[in-house]
């Protein structure tokens, strides 16, 4: 018994102290890790940015024609699509009625001219009469109202059968150039009122490219911009030209303005009514540019990775995007010229970190 005690008070102090070695913090400290990462300098440059619309190849001249009178149409020969020279007949009313009217017209000349053959006889008779003394002065007087009287009336009837010849001519209308029938607003058998479009001509000559275009555009736009125009379906056919006419007034329902962008020498594949796109480049002042790679986020709010050149080590900053495109994002405030902004590596970082530069992002 005395036996067993000794070995256990001997035991106690040696396991007391292997437990105190186990408790001994390790003294060993491993380095803080540095990550690679690659970086490119911010620096600022040109923000050209290319802006392209659809639009529509129409001619500069577009006149609508219509009667002057109304009436039945008889016969539209032109056709949408079809070539006219000047002169050819686009459309015909019922001649009728202004047929009539000239004839009556006619009939009524002739009445008057002879009135006024026999009010101008009977005025040199009582001229000849007076000048003997046979007759009144109150008679000759008489003679040389009629006669006036008939010369008004000649002179009255000559104006209304011009008139009614003149809305004979009004039954058919005609081309005044050579050109291309773009529309029509009336088929033959169709009642038309004065004034209203029959036919939509454009006229031999320039051709315009048509675009609706939104308000802000219009501000951020240069002054005298020269648009580069090509065809939708087939971008190798090119033509240029510039704002010639832009619409006072917005479209109703798209709230857009209409720009008429006139076309020099456009290529005859440039057909009326051809699908094309516009694209002109608008200038701005000089901004930072960097890849989209670099963005990330920070208090919900945009956010890029910097890079502090003498401790190599790195800090979020909040920056403000002007403009975000699939490969680039344009900073409108929040970073300054000589910035090293991290483009790569990203997702691994957290402020303060120690990094390793690898070599700019292309």
């Amino acid at each position: 018994m005395k036996t067993h005690g000794s070995a256990r008070t001997f035991l106690v102090p040696i396991c007391f102290g292997l437990l105190l070695a186990s408790c001994k913090p390790d003294t060993k400290v491993e380095a803080p890790e540095i990550r690679p990462v690659r970086t490119v300098t911010a620096a600022k440059g040109e923000a050209a940015e290319t802006v392209a619309l659809t639009g529509h190849i129409r001619a500069d001249d577009e006149p609508s024609f219509a009667f002057r009178l109304g009436g039945r149409v008889i016969e539209r020969p032109a056709n949408v699509g079809a070539r006219v020279e000047a002169g050819q007949v686009l459309a015909k009313l019922d001649p009728e009625n202004e047929l009539s009217a000239l004839r009556s017209a006619e009939a009524t000349l002739t009445a008057a001219r002879g009135q006024l053959n026999y009010a101008r006889s009977d005025f040199e008779r009582q001229r000849q009469l007076l000048a003997n003394g046979h007759t009144p002065r109150a008679r000759f007087d008489q003679a040389d109202k009629a006669l006036q009287n008939a010369q008004s009336q000649v002179d009255n009837t000559e104006a209304q059968l011009a008139i009614a010849r003149d809305r004979v001519t009004w039954t058919t209308l005609s081309a005044d150039a050579p050109g291309t029938v773009t529309g029509v607003g009336a088929e033959p058998g169709e009642v038309v009122q004065a004034g209203q479009m029959v036919v939509r001509l454009a006229r031999q000559g320039g051709r315009d490219a048509v675009f609706d275009v939104p308000a802000q555009l219009l501000r951020s736009a240069p002054s005298e911009p020269e648009i580069t125009v090509r065809l939708t379906d087939d971008p190798s056919v090119v033509a240029t030209g510039r704002v010639r006419e832009v619409a006072e007034q917005a479209d109703p329902a798209t709230r857009t303005f209409e720009v008429k962008v006139g076309l020099r020498d456009p290529p005859a594949a440039m057909r009326l009514g051809a699908t094309v796109t516009g694209s002109v480049k608008q200038a701005s002042e000089p901004v930072i540019s960097i890849p989209a790679t670099a963005l990330t986020e920070f208090n919900r709010q945009p956010a890029v990775w910097l890079v502090d050149p003498e401790k190599l080590t790195v800090s979020k900053r909040n920056v403000e995007l002007l403009r975000h495109d699939p490969g680039t994002v344009v900073i409108a405030q929040g970073l300054e010229t000589g910035d090293i902004v991290v483009t790569a590596g990203i997702q691994a970082l957290h402020p303060g970190q120690k990094v390793r530069l690898l070599g700019p992002s292309s």
